[in-house]
């Protein structure tokens, strides 16, 4: 969930990714009314900082007039979130690097990352 109210010291948090925390396991989780886990519900709300890594990453071309990408983002508190990553969706690839913009889908109300270090390339 993005969070779209001011925070507490008076800064906008609309370009914040929101997430749970179990209390009882630990365990980060994104969107979710019960830990994963061990099925807790005494869940907190922590502000992620916003760095990540393309787990997967898909091309869409159904229902939108230009081609987009859909990916699964792996963030640095340990839970996964579904996204879009700007640019070239043929440049998205697994092990890329990404950051929190502060973008919004216009379609959906997904998060909107951008890459930190260009496109991955792997061994080449």
């Amino acid at each position: 969930m993005l969070g779209s109210d001011s925070a507490p010291n008076g800064t906008s948090s609309s370009d914040a990714l929101l997430f749970q925390r179990c209390r009882w396991c630990g365990t980060a989780m994104y969107h979710r009314l019960l830990c994963p886990v061990c099925a807790g519900s005494d869940l907190r709300t922590e502000t992620s900082a916003g760095a990540g890594v393309v787990r997967h990453s898909t091309i869409v071309h159904r229902n939108t007039p230009a081609a987009r990408n859909v990916s699964l983002i792996e963030m640095a508190e340990g839970f996964t979130v579904r996204g879009r990553v700007m640019g070239a969706p043929a440049d998205v690839h697994s092990g890329d690097r990404v950051q929190l913009s502060t973008a919004q889908d216009p379609v959906r109300s997904q998060p909107v990352f951008q890459l930190i270090d260009g496109p991955y390339r792997g061994w080449s």
